[in-house]
């Protein structure tokens, strides 16, 4: 069976379930205790889908998680930053939700004109969700006549929201987001350019052996940065300075298989031969890495290369994206949340720019990448099995759902206790709550609206 997207199925007048990845970088709360989205990547990227669904005349229903809330809710992790940011980046309002399921929910799903959006609050807030439940997937089916989902960054969980839900829901299938992070892997995977370079930074070696073994058998060559180097270094006898991040015994021991691996297969492995603290590649290693990617075709990037964060230590990383960026013919794709993040906070100028213009004198060096994935585990799962399990469910035969299948309330009350310490102060409604909803203006959000 093949992939369906969401061209494939009539829209106007169905509940459209979006299962989309809103799990974003959030700050501190400001002075009037409201958190913020800190890098709007994956929501601008479900941006396309979500307005194909409001322009096709569709009730927008879209459901993320935010964090790990352990299944019980916690107002630290709620939906309300990102759905602020989505009713700015719309430019219209956005209706909040403040819970995912109950008679209230399905209600107000009823209830969302053609081309609006309701967002539900996290779905992790039910600790049903990340255990896959068959009931707590009944219960988001009754708010959904189509599946959609274009959360990449979840799809390796067999979750409720992910796995569940579209097994019993026959109208499903993915959004544009799945589907050009399906065509950029798939090329990785089948079609690379040659020669395909490997970038990797980011700490831990154990956690990425099964995916580096896979793409070893694709690649000419790979380069190596962050603290993850330092694991590979100590692999071949070298030592570590004191003052330098430790790598683990585990990483050091997949080091060793990697290293093996590569010299077996006569591969390109750099590692840095100088370094600015011990925090990021040194002048050397840059000099050397820019050499080496120059004549490269296709470059998978997952990892930066040191401590991004600190601008003192960034430098590594910027160049090599800068380089990167003015490459020609060259494919160039990056994976993993913080690598996405380095890449999108580096500023290169403008060159569409013209002064007294409105365009901005610098623009981010991600604009001259191919494709910025919004999966960090997934997008390396994908690279080693050649498929998800949120993706795969879409193509097999769906389930017909037990007409005895009920919600357990024993297992999952709808108006659970709040997390006292995480509400502290405030007025707190019922979840699920018939007539409670919050209402974001596009250009900011209004106060909450409710009625008692």
């Amino acid at each position: 069976m093949r992939l369906k997207t969401i061209r494939d199925f009539p829209l106007r007048g169905k509940r459209v379930f979006l299962r989309l990845d809103f799990n974003t970088p959030l700050s501190a709360p400001d002075a009037n205790g409201v958190r913020h989205v800190e890098d709007d990547t994956r929501i601008r990227e479900a941006l396309p889908t979500v307005k194909y669904a409001m322009e096709q005349g569709a009730k927008v229903i879209i459901g993320s998680h935010v964090g790990r809330p352990n299944g019980k809710y916690n107002e630290a992790f709620s939906i309300l930053p990102a759905a602020m940011r989505l009713a700015e980046l719309l430019d219209t309002e956005v209706t909040v939700a403040d819970d995912c399921v109950g008679e209230g929910i399905e209600f107000k799903a009823s209830q969302v004109p053609n081309g609006h959006v309701l967002i539900l609050e996290n779905l992790r807030f039910h600790k049903e969700e990340e255990a896959n439940d068959p009931q707590f997937a009944k219960y988001l089916s009754r708010i959904c006549d189509v599946y959609i989902t274009d959360a990449f960054g979840t799809a390796h969980r067999k979750h409720a929201s992910t796995y569940g839900l579209p097994a019993i829901i026959p109208d499903r299938g993915c959004g544009f987001l799945i589907e050009k992070e399906i065509k950029y892997f798939d090329s990785m995977l089948h079609t690379p350019g040659n020669p395909f370079y490997l970038i990797l930074g980011g700490a831990k070696v154990s956690d990425k052996i099964q995916t580096i073994q896979s793409l070893m058998k694709r690649v000419q060559g790979i380069a190596v940065g962050g603290a993850m180097a330092y694991a590979f270094m100590k692999a071949k006898g070298e030592k570590i300075p004191p003052e330098w991040k430790q790598p683990a015994p585990e990483d050091v021991e997949a080091a060793k298989e990697i290293l093996k691996e590569a010299d077996r297969r006569k591969l390109p492995f750099l590692l840095p031969v100088d370094t600015t603290e011990g925090f990021d590649i040194g002048p050397k290693t840059i000099a050397l890495y820019k050499d080496f990617l120059s004549k490269a075709k296709m470059v998978f990037w997952n990892g930066p290369l040191g401590w991004f964060e600190k601008p003192a230590y960034a430098t590594g990383t910027n160049e090599i994206a800068k380089f990167l960026g003015d490459l020609k013919g060259c494919t160039k794709i990056v994976g993993g949340g913080d690598t996405v993040s380095a890449i999108n906070q580096c500023m290169i100028v403008n060159e569409a720019h013209v002064e007294g213009d409105e365009l901005p004198a610098q623009v981010s060096v991600a604009t001259k990448f191919d494709h910025l994935s919004t999966g960090g585990g997934a997008a390396l799962e994908y690279l080693e099995n050649e498929g998800l399990p949120g993706i795969e469910i879409l193509k097999t035969g769906y389930k017909a759902q037990s007409p005895t299948l009920e919600w357990n309330e024993k297992n999952s009350d709808p108006n659970p206790p709040q997390d006292k310490k995480a509400t502290k102060g405030k007025d707190q409604k019922p979840r699920g709550d018939v007539l409670f909803e919050k209402t974001l203006a596009g250009k900011g959000p209004k106060k909450p609206e409710s009625q008692e």
